[in-house]
């Protein structure tokens, strides 16, 4: 792999980058796709509508758990993206291992809270319990980690502009 000079303007992508900014897309729709549930939280949550959100905030997590592994594979896996910033910009390394201990932080955030919608939605259906706090909690750690996550994006479109002064695209 060539080396890329730091602060080189440049037109050519590496594999690492291309692999990053082509999996940013998804990891951004499973992100929107969480924000959606979000937003079909119900006005009491112990009412009805609050199985069908369970089930849409289960799935939506679901999904985000599978497409942020592959986040994380893709920007840590050998040949990846932060191994290519280290090598590249060697002075960006403790923020590597800053976002290396994050994907970990999030990755377990994303499966608490696919478990816990999981025995919300058992005991909803079990009519074991309609404790709207226990929802109204687990609604309140979801937007916790929709905002970790678009923090994280946000600071690794940083990462990347200081690696390669390219933008891989902030869309939302």
């Amino acid at each position: 792999m060539p080396r890329i000079e730091v602060g080189e303007a440049y037109e050519a992508t590496t594999s690492a980058l291309h692999a990053a900014a082509g999996q940013r897309l998804s990891l951004r729709r499973a992100i929107d796709g969480l924000e959606r549930a979000l937003t079909l939280f119900p006005a009491t949550p112990e009412g009805d509508e609050t199985g069908a959100w369970l089930d849409s905030l289960g799935g939506a997590l679901t999904h985000l758990d599978e497409v942020f592994a592959i986040h994380v594979q893709v920007t840590e896996g050998a040949g990846g993206l932060y191994e290519e910033i280290v090598e590249n910009a060697p002075r960006l390394a403790n923020r590597v291992k800053r976002f290396r201990r994050e994907h970990v932080d999030i990755a377990a955030a994303i499966q608490r809270g696919v478990a816990e919608a999981k025995v919300a939605s058992a005991r909803l259906a079990e009519r074991e319990a309609r404790d709207a706090g226990e929802v109204e909690a687990l609604h309140d750690r979801a937007v916790r980690l929709l905002a970790d996550l678009v923090r994280h994006g946000k600071r690794g479109l940083d990462l990347v502009y200081e690696a390669y002064h390219v933008d891989i695209g902030g869309e939302s």
